[in-house]
């Protein structure tokens, strides 16, 4: 496994998605780990990421130069490269010309491991106010640009290499090359991380963890809580209880999608409890306005179900959630700020008589996820499914949620969902949704005046989630979808296309 020390950088994820892509399995770790627990996890290499400080200032992030007495080939990036030079003797300054964006990097060595196959000018990412000045005393100077004299160095004795720009960002042409040849020409892996031998050794632990046990799983239908469900049954089968609770905010038929897969009458050995909750939630949320108070509402009142059938189960032995990597990296480390207040299932684990929780994905990324599901032949429209927000469209209804509302939402949400399908242009499409706003508006439908509701509909282009860009949806589509949601649902006389990118805007309404 290769080991990423993380020093504070916007990509520490990203670099663990590029090594795992070469079959490499990785791991981040915030830098503060120990000398002793590094050898103890005895890694194949160790990569340290970027950072937002100066490496010379006494506050900045660092680590002790035993690192580099362990034997283990150590690749610094961007702020990890200054590290590694301010450490070993070299120098570090403010650079004349701060250095953003794509950036032409010339490679001067023809021996490097790491740039083996890399063409000799190459387009990089590069970040930077400071600069390495002067290369520490046994290091080679492999790359540089007109105004950066150390965008790459190496000891090639000691294995020790750097780089000033960002190889894990696409925008580095190059730079999955780069990583590859760390991971194999210098760390000598074997490349035997795959998503078939992931699934058969995690259902493997899950049958010797969990032995006679029982386990209980909350089932939402979204590819993280269907693929955890689904490792389970593979594993222990009917000690497995799956509830699903159908708070009436879910999209059009998707809870009858999710007991067709997980029901009795689906391939799954393992019990499903559907909770039909929809009338307790709308009676919940009525009179209710404002959005923060909807999610916590929604939030609340589904720990209050799910609680209430496991009280009718019994005690359990394990309580399974579908806990992700990025989860574990941004708790474990401490650096990610609060966004919503209710994702997924929080809080369950004070309301549950359970002993142990298990999260059997905790160690991959979503699209590793989404490669697990089609291991474990998941159908693809539940592989596949867009992200969907705890409250569902709860936060899609501006205003007062209502069964009215929901129905008008969920029927103008699936026509434009089909016809964006229909029509090939979802494969770009990092998300995309129909939304009930609280305005009505005058309109006329033959020879009568309407007084309706007005549909707003959303599609953006992103990779992250972090940002992203209105998807310019072709005029045609946009067309047929308009005249389907006001032909076909009650309630409708406009719909509105939202141009606004995040930021300034939210992806969801609400």
């Amino acid at each position: 496994m290769i080991l990423v020390l993380d020093f504070g950088g916007q990509y520490n994820q990203l670099i663990a998605r590029r090594v795992r892509e070469c079959n490499v399995y990785c791991e981040v770790h915030p830098n503060t780990l120990s000398i002793g627990k590094i050898k103890e996890m005895n890694p194949k290499g160790i990569i340290f990421t970027g950072g937002p400080n100066s490496v010379y200032k006494p506050e900045s992030a660092t680590i002790s130069t035993e690192i580099f007495e362990l034997g283990v080939p150590v690749l610094g990036i961007c702020y990890g490269s200054q590290l590694i030079a301010h450490l070993l003797g070299g120098k570090v300054d403010t650079a004349p010309v701060s250095e953003y964006g794509k950036t032409e990097v010339a490679i001067k060595s023809s021996s490097s491991k790491l740039f083996d196959g890399v063409s000799s000018k190459t387009i990089c990412w590069m970040s930077h106010t400071d600069y390495i000045s002067k290369a520490p005393e046994g290091f080679e100077i492999t790359a540089d640009t007109p105004v950066c004299p150390v965008a790459g160095m190496e000891d090639e004795k000691r294995k020790i290499y750097a780089v000033q720009f960002h190889p894990e960002v696409l925008h580095s042409v190059e730079g999955s090359k780069m990583l590859s040849n760390f991971v194999y020409k210098v760390c000598e892996c074997a490349g035997d991380w795959r998503m078939d031998s992931f699934v058969a050794t995690t259902i493997k632990q899950l049958k010797e963890k969990i032995g006679s046990g029982k386990a209980l799983c909350a089932l939402s239908g979204g590819v993280d809580s269907s693929v955890a469900a689904v490792l389970l049954s593979k594993a222990i089968g009917k000690q497995l209880t799956c509830v699903f609770v159908d708070h009436g905010l879910l999209r059009k038929d998707e809870g009858d999608q999710v007991e067709a897969v997980f029901g009795p009458d689906g391939p799954y050995d393992l019990n499903f409890i559907r909770v039909n909750a929809q009338e307790r939630f709308y009676e919940k949320l009525k009179g209710v306005t404002e959005p923060e108070a909807k999610r916590k509402i929604i939030g609340e009142e589904f720990i209050r179900v799910f609680e209430e059938e496991a009280k009718k189960i019994g005690a359990v032995d394990f309580l399974v959630q579908g806990t992700i990597y990025p989860d574990v990296i941004e708790s474990g480390l401490g650096k990610s700020a609060v966004i919503k207040s209710h994702h997924n299932v929080g809080g369950l684990p004070d309301y549950v008589d359970f002993k142990e929780i298990v999260e059997p994905l905790r160690l991959l990324f979503k699209d590793e996820v989404r490669k697990a599901g089609r291991e474990l032949e998941i159908p693809e429209y539940l592989v596949n499914r867009q992200p969907f927000p705890g409250p569902g469209l709860g936060i899609r209804i501006i205003g007062e949620v209502t069964a009215e509302k929901v129905k008008i939402v969920q029927d103008a949400d699936a026509i434009y969902r089909e016809e964006i399908a229909k029509a090939g242009v979802d494969k770009n499409l990092g998300q995309y949704f129909a939304a009930l706003t609280n305005m009505r508006s005058v309109g006329v439908m033959g020879d009568f005046r309407t007084y309706d509701y007005a549909i707003a509909l959303r599609a953006v282009m992103t990779s992250d989630f972090m940002t992203a860009e209105s998807a310019q949806i072709p005029w045609e589509v946009l067309h047929k979808v308009t005249n389907r949601i006001v032909n076909e649902v009650k309630g409708v006389n406009r719909v509105m296309y939202d141009c606004t990118s995040k930021p300034p805007a939210t992806i969801e309404f609400e």
